[in-house]
């Protein structure tokens, strides 16, 4: 507030200066603390979610995540590929339910189970089993979904299972795709003593597996059935045109954040090559 020279303001006047001063204060003091909570929430979120191995034998490989418009940027969806031993290949992709760090925190402590487990257990159900019990022993308040894949990349052999998660997408050459609900079991963290199921399916080099989170294919105004349809339509049209993992996986984030992004949303691509 500005007066003309020689203006005395009134004692009213000052103390609606005064008291104007002070709620800007605090704002400006609730402002720097919110900042640094979303400063730590990311850090800690780019901390949790893994670094790709720049080249997987035999296949290309994209993910992207990106978090959800509010709160403090921070969420429960990961993904992570890895070479186990004997050469196959783990890729998983999941979602701990939640929005903060407690959801960060759960999130991490299911993918370091399940990349511990898996150095001894070839098998996805075996994994996602022994997974489940070690979760039930922390006693969380919270739940995560989850598919795990383990590929043969000389042969394209894919041995997948799921924990309550949403159904894989394979996208074709032609442009056609296909919807694939692994077997598996309920979420992980819920039912003791579950017994996982997994298949086998083969992964031929005009296919893409594309690999997401429920904040990718469900919405407000968007069903379970249509978002699988509308990025399985995206993927098929991508492989069609010649896109590559990145393309693609770059594709499919761009139209879920544009189209009711109120969740995280993790996308994972997977060819042979």
């Amino acid at each position: 507030m500005a007066y003309g020279k020689g203006y005395q303001p009134s004692l009213d006047e000052q103390t609606l200066v005064s008291t104007l001063a002070d709620l800007a204060g605090q704002a400006l003091k609730r402002m720097r603390s919110q900042q640094a909570r979303v400063e730590l929430a990311t850090a800690l979120q780019q901390t949790m979610l893994p670094t790709l191995p720049q080249h997987l034998p035999g296949l290309e490989v994209a993910a992207r995540y990106r978090p959800c418009h509010g709160g403090l940027d921070i969420g429960g969806d990961w993904y992570d590929a890895f070479v186990m031993p004997g050469g196959s290949i783990a890729l998983e992709i999941g979602d701990a339910q939640g929005h903060d760090v407690n959801a960060a925190a759960l999130m991490g402590q299911v993918r370091l189970f399940m990349r511990a487990i898996a150095d001894e257990e070839r098998n996805p159900a075996t994994v996602l089993t022994r997974t489940n019990e070690l979760v039930l022993t922390t006693a969380p308040a919270r739940f995560a979904s989850c598919s795990l894949l383990h590929i043969d990349p000389r042969n394209g052999q894919v041995t997948g299972a799921s924990a309550g998660h949403v159904p894989i997408l394979c996208a074709r050459r032609d442009g056609s795709h296909t919807v694939r609900q692994l077997p598996g079991g309920p979420v992980l963290g819920v039912v003791p003593d579950t017994d996982y199921r997994e298949e086998t399916f083969t992964l031929d080099k005009d296919i893409a597996l594309v690999l997401v989170t429920d904040g990718v294919v469900e919405g407000p105004g968007l069903t379970l059935e249509a978002g699988l349809e509308r990025v399985g339509t995206l993927a098929g049209a991508a492989i069609r045109d010649g896109l590559n993992a990145e393309e693609t996986a770059d594709r499919i984030l761009d139209s879920a954040v544009a189209v009711d992004h109120l969740d995280d949303v993790a996308v994972l691509v997977i060819r042979r090559t």
